[in-house]
């Protein structure tokens, strides 16, 4: 603990950390106060039980940190961008241009970042309408506060320019602050509810229901970090060169393979993804289409199953671009690198594809069962949960690689870092 206090203070100590530090609360701080901010022109006293029943909307409201329940200006929150990413990601793999594009390197990014951008514009646009739809179907809009045209359009754009606003202050966390900057923004949101959920807890549950909730807690935290950090260490050997009067290479090393190498990008998608579908049949007016929405709503079986296989699906998808098998293999083989036993270019690219596949598997499952495990507690064993596991697989995974990235930053400066 004294040597954790110790690396916060000499975190503390350099200027250049200090100010992302500094700069990266302020962010957040802004972030938050637009999550107070109200939509003008809309009584929230009609809205009350949209958020309180339990449904996708009290779902959707704790990605935002209560912003939904009180109409604010950053109500969408930061799920269109997450939307928008999935889909380019998407179509990477599918479109040859694109596919051209994320070849160029950065420049490349760079113009899918931008078209992604535009996307999440336009979903978050087509997104604040069906909400003033829905706002109008539960009263939100009375006789002193009719739905003009003036007001249809005040409240569209002042719901889409939060989501760009968000995206925007997202992107400046991750350039000049620490850590990914739209993870931290859904990372402060759940966080933000966490007082209110414990009150709840502490008020409606007994002593000995606490310590079981502590002990689980405690034990699920654990798991997290375990899967998250552990991984395959594949052996590699350089061979010797001689560069002139220089002999380079000739050292034994190893390449990293980690168990769970998405991290909580594949719960976050899933989320995203199943969101989607239940905020649009539960907006319509059709009677049917909210009996689906009830059927594979947050709280039902139909849900966990569809969350588990996506889980699963966006792990080894997430995994396969961010992990090459096939180019990892050529650069090893260009610089006279290559893996006991296994013969340079092609078989070391199926060898670590095959690898890489087994160990997935298990990651994967291990997000799908944390994901899940708050449902089968809930239906099962009638435990009241207020936080489920995709809000704690974030929270842990969204603080482990922040902490990671201050610990580049101290041992750039050799320090001795947080995760020693």
């Amino acid at each position: 603990m004294n040597t954790m206090f110790q690396s916060l203070a000499n975190a503390w100590k350099l200027p250049d950390l200090r100010k992302r530090l500094l700069f990266t609360a302020l962010i957040i701080a802004i972030y938050r106060l637009g999550c107070y901010i109200p939509v003008p022109g809309i009584d929230l006293s009609a809205l009350s039980e949209l958020t309180t029943g339990g449904g996708v909307f009290a779902f959707m409201d704790l990605f935002v940190g209560g912003a939904l329940e009180r109409v604010a200006v950053f109500a969408l929150g930061i799920m269109p961008y997450i939307t928008a990413s999935i889909i380019f990601s998407l179509l990477t793999v599918v479109v040859p241009s694109l596919a051209a594009l994320a070849k160029e390197g950065e420049a490349g990014q760079k113009k899918i970042n931008q078209y992604t951008r535009y996307f999440t514009a336009i979903l978050a646009l087509i997104q604040s309408v069906f909400f003033v739809f829905l706002f109008k179907s539960q009263g939100a809009f009375t006789a002193e506060n009719p739905l003009t045209p003036l007001s249809f359009y005040l409240v569209v754009m002042t719901l889409t320019v939060g989501t760009v606003l968000i995206m925007w202050l997202g992107e400046l966390i991750t350039q000049r602050g620490i850590g990914n900057g739209m993870s931290l923004l859904i990372f402060a949101s759940i966080v933000s509810r966490l007082p209110s959920g414990l009150y709840k807890m502490f008020t409606t549950m007994s002593p000995l229901v606490w310590l079981l909730m502590a002990v689980i807690a405690l034990a699920v935290i654990a798991a997290i970090v375990l899967i998250q950090e552990g991984q395959r260490r594949i052996p590699v050997q350089y061979a010797k060169r001689v560069v002139g009067r220089r002999v380079y290479g000739g050292q034994s090393t190893y390449l990293p393979l980690r168990i769970n190498m998405a991290g909580v990008i594949p719960v976050i998608f899933a989320s995203s993804v199943l969101i989607l579908p239940v905020t649009l049949a539960q907006m319509t007016p059709w009677s049917w289409a909210k009996s689906l929405a009830a059927a594979i709503g947050p709280s039902s079986w139909w849900y966990l199953v569809a969350e588990i296989g996506l889980i699963i699906f966006f792990t080894y998808f997430y995994t396969a671009v961010q992990f090459n098998p096939l180019d990892q293999a050529d650069n090893l083989k260009k610089y006279g690198g290559f893996i006991p036993g296994i013969r340079p270019g092609r078989p070391t690219a199926q060898y670590l594809d095959r690898v890489l596949t087994r160990i997935t598997l298990p990651g994967a499952l291990f997000l799908a069962a944390i994901a899940a495990l708050p449902q089968v507690l809930i239906h099962g064993l009638s435990v009241p949960f207020y936080f489920g596991g995709t809000s704690i697989l974030i929270v842990v995974g969204v603080a482990l690689d922040t902490m990671k990235q201050m610990e580049a930053q101290l041992l750039m400066r050799h320090y001795e870092g947080f995760l020693k």
